[in-house]
């Protein structure tokens, strides 16, 4: 099982990261000012994640490929980590819409 762990930033930020069941992160939020708004985008992510329209598979500037999930008015939710072929960001995608449903939620905030 995964999970969703509740970070602060140091700009005091409060930012949650979605991690496979070994471990790995394979989504992350940017910032929010409160705990509620972070909490919030993690139900986004739940309530997102099963609609593969939602994620925004895109290019980055030195060819390594990532997603976006993105919530129903198109804002990100969150942002994966680079990849080196389209076939692993697609695996991230399924770990994403996999994990998202069961994690537990973590507070280290």
């Amino acid at each position: 099982m995964g999970k969703f762990a509740i970070t602060r930033r140091s700009n005091g930020e409060y930012q949650f990261s979605l991690s496979a069941a070994n471990g790995q992160k394979i989504l992350m939020s940017e910032g929010y000012t409160t705990k509620q708004s972070c909490i919030n985008g993690i139900e986004s992510v739940k309530y997102n994640a099963n609609n593969d329209s939602r994620f925004d598979r895109k290019t980055s500037t030195n060819g390594k490929y990532y997603f976006n999930l993105k919530a129903q008015n198109g804002q990100i939710i969150g942002t994966s980590e680079l990849y080196e072929s389209v076939a692993a960001r697609e695996n991230g995608i399924y770990s994403v819409q996999k994990n998202s449903q069961s994690s537990e939620v973590v507070d280290y905030s």
